[in-house]
């Protein structure tokens, strides 16, 4: 089968890898489709995203949806399945071969201090698909077949496109980063960056209950985005004089993964606010007006993947066609090293999606 394989920066490769077989309690997944992420991009161009480094050769990819293919010994006889490690809550009952599927990419250890006081997304002994936080590297999901925990299948709602559901791992990012900044029901949010992550931002603000969300951007393009996810103002970042720029917000969202960015949510941001980091800034040190986060009392809280959002992004996909406008591109997998160099040029796409079979 094909797949998609960084070597090193700027070494991305559609390799033969050999076919996958499922184990006791893993399941076989023929993949449809993979969104291609920032840190997907971040592998590609820099060789590595923040502090986890390539050091061997990684399939990439955390953003995928398929069909089940069958499951190993044990674990394709209809029975629920195993609970999710310190989740409180069952799994769902396993997904026919033949169900569309989506692939929550976290597997946490379930046993680590942050694992059981609920925190899995911060565990600190965690897999995920197509990282290279630790060695060997876990190979990701961009691939013909991928082999995964059965934990991880989450059944595609019924009338929910897969090139939709593709966008539920990222949706869940931006859901859990609102969570983090807690109730914005009747507020007024700032978003900075208006990527793929910024504008599913702005749409789990809206389905959150805000009442405005103002986002900022370098990019024309990607400001049109951000309106199709349902920002209520945008702004030219680079625009100090614009009248669209708010005077103050409730609560800010810091999604561009730059310091100015940060340094404009803490400016903006009421006395008392929240401000959420969720871009991840470049390795070392950043600087910001870290003295306001003093002298106004701000909270400045950090936001890292998702946890039992993945779900409800499957729910909010369903019943929103709006999504679709956020998938620019789908892209075959035999283009791939196209489809990351228009996914990188935020000036003409927003998620482009990788395509690894026949439309049907």
């Amino acid at each position: 089968m094909l797949g998609c394989v960084i070597h090193g920066q700027d070494d991305l490769r559609v390799d033969e890898l050999p076919a996958p077989s499922p184990g006791p309690g893993e399941a076989l997944v023929a993949v449809r489709y993979g969104g291609v992420c920032g840190s997907d991009l971040h592998y590609w161009r820099h060789g590595g995203v923040g502090d986890f480094r390539l050091r061997e050769p990684m399939v990439l990819g955390h953003e995928v949806v398929g069909t089940v293919m069958s499951y190993g010994a044990g674990a394709g006889d209809g029975r629920p399945a195993p609970d999710l490690p310190a989740s409180g809550l069952p799994a769902p009952g396993l997904p026919a071969p033949g169900t569309a599927v989506a692939v929550h990419p976290a597997t946490p250890c379930g046993v680590c201090p942050e694992c059981a006081a609920g925190r899995r997304n911060v565990c600190r002994d965690t897999r995920y698909l197509g990282s290279a936080a630790r060695m060997p590297h876990v190979q990701g999901g961009f691939a013909a077949q991928v082999v995964v925990p059965v934990e991880q299948l989450r059944a595609v709602p019924a009338g929910l496109p897969l090139r939709r559901a593709a966008l539920a791992e990222p949706l869940s990012v931006a859901l859990h980063a609102v969570r983090r900044a807690g109730d914005v029901a009747g507020k007024h949010v700032l978003v900075t960056g208006a990527g793929p992550i910024g504008c599913l931002v702005v749409a789990a603000a809206k389905a959150a209950g805000a009442a405005r969300v103002t986002v900022t951007d370098l990019l024309p393009r990607a400001l049109e985005y951000a309106v199709a996810a349902g920002a209520d103002h945008v702004v030219r970042a680079d625009d100090p004089a614009s009248p669209a720029w708010p005077s103050e917000v409730d609560t800010a969202i810091e999604a561009s993964g730059v310091a100015a960015g940060l340094d404009t949510c803490l400016r903006l941001v009421r006395r008392g606010g929240v401000v959420v980091q969720l871009g991840m800034l470049p390795p070392g040190q950043s600087s910001f007006a870290g003295n306001l986060v003093v002298s106004r009392e701000i909270e400045l809280r950090g936001a890292f993947r998702f946890d039992g959002e993945f779900d409800d992004a499957l729910a909010l996909l369903a019943g929103e066609p709006r999504f679709d406008l956020l998938v620019s591109s789908v892209i075959p997998l035999g283009e791939a090293e196209s489809a990351f160099a228009l996914a990188a040029d935020r000036s003409e796409s927003c998620k482009v999606l990788l395509d690894f079979g026949e439309d049907g």
